[in-house]
This record gives structure tokens, sequence and C-alpha cells, in this order.
């Protein structure tokens, strides 16, 4: 159930907490990550209205906070799900089934990766190595681990989710979700190599061909880093890597 916003109430219960965060540090800008994550524990995700009251606790610009909160993929910049579910695409991972459990995952909530379920419960995401290789494939739900998953064990997890009794407790949600949280930056330059790719903000993953397709533009017009001095590997053996490539 989503309960209603009111910001005040949020910054009140915050201000608190962001005053002692600020006090263990020499210069209180330093605490901004830490007052960012306050409101989002309060909230479920860092509102316009929590940048711009960090910005003023901080005496800083609230750009500066902006341009911060998204540089860090856990910053929620939009209203996410209760249940955040955050899948291992990685190598360790897919070698132990980790394909299997995200389309069983997209599947049993009618989601694709990036988006929110219709009543807001669950967000899901697929990201890059969660660093629990030894008990793959795993996933994070609202930061907490879950490890050695399986079909089973995900209907287990979403049972128990929706029966309010699973072992990790939901975030705040003080504004219902829309179908996606993802901020995209359309329009922005993309560097030379990034540039008329399929997937220049999400590349990676198995079967995913942006790299290769990178390496294949760099080689096909390499006035693109003529430009500036680079000591980048695949500037100067980009084509032998792709013969090589071509050879296996």
């Amino acid at each position: 159930m989503t309960a209603s916003r009111d910001f005040a109430e949020t910054l009140a219960k915050v201000k608190p907490e962001a005053e002692r965060l600020m006090a263990q540090y020499p210069q209180k800008r330093s605490a901004l990550l830490s007052i960012l994550h306050a409101f989002q524990n309060a909230e479920g995700w860092v509102s316009p209205e929590a940048l711009a009251a960090a910005a003023e606790m901080l005496d800083l610009p609230v750009s500066v906070v902006e341009s911060t909160a998204s540089f860090y993929t856990l910053f929620f910049r939009r209203p996410v799900g209760q249940y955040v579910l955050q899948v291992c695409r990685n190598l360790s991972c897919q070698l132990n089934g980790a394909e299997e459990i995200m389309a069983y995952c997209r599947e049993k909530l009618n989601v694709r990766h990036f988006e929110t379920t219709y009543d807001g419960r669950f967000s899901y995401e697929e990201v890059e190595c969660l660093a629990a290789c030894d008990r793959a494939p795993c996933m994070q739900v609202n930061l907490e681990f879950v490890y050695d998953l399986t079909r089973e064990k995900i209907d287990e997890i979403l049972l128990a989710m929706n029966a309010g009794n699973f072992e990790v407790a939901p975030l705040p949600q003080t504004v219902k979700p829309d179908v996606t949280w993802f901020v995209a930056h359309e329009g922005e330059k993309k560097s030379p190599g990034a540039q008329g790719v399929s997937s220049p903000n999400d590349p990676g993953g198995i079967g995913d061909p942006s790299g290769r397709q990178m390496i294949e533009r760099i080689v096909r017009d390499p006035r693109l880093v003529e430009a500036r001095p680079t000591a980048e590997r695949l500037v100067r053996d980009g084509a032998a890597r792709l013969e090589a490539g071509a050879e296996h």
C-alpha cells in the first residue's frame, strides 16, 4: 500500500540524522552520500525535494547534488517498487543458470529489465557482478543477498513477499511508481566509440554485441580517436583482436 506523501514530514525525520552525519566530518559536504541514503531509506527514492534539501543542508548547488546522485546506480531518482530484485547477469552466474533465472523472473513478474509491476510491488533489474560468484546464480533484494537461485526458490521468495513475511523488509513507498524508474540521458553526446552501437549505456553480458561494435567502429574510422593522443590498447590493436576473434 502506498503511503500519502508529505515531504515536510520526511525532512523532519531525516534532518536529525543528517546533522549527526555532518558532524562526523571536517567538511560537511563529505556526508552527502550518507544523507542521500537517509532520504532514500525514508521515502524509497531520492526525490527532487530531497536533492534540494540535501543541497541546502550542505551549502552545495543543487546541480552538484544531482550529478552525484545520478552517478550512483543505487540511488533511485524515480519511485521504485517495495521490493527491488537485482539479478546478477555476469559470467559466473551465467555459467550457473542465470539466463534461465532472469527469464523466469521476467515471466513471473510480467516485466522487463528496469520495469516495475503494475501494482508497484516489484521492480526488476539485471545487474553486473555482485561479487558472490561462489553462490551463483544470485541476486540482491533491497540490497540484501539471496544466493543459489532456482526457479523453485524464486517461487518461494515471491510467495513470501506477497504474504508479507519475507525476511527482507519492503522499501517505504510514498509515491506509486511508473512502469520504469530508469532515467535515460537522451541526447547526451557519446564518446566516438560508443556512437552508432546497439546499447552504449548498458554494454556487457553474454551475447551483447556493443563491445565488438565499438571496436569495429574505431577500426573502420580511426579519425574518431586520432584527434587526441591515447594509450588505449583497442585503438592500437583493435583490428588484430577482431581477426583473432573471428578465427575462434
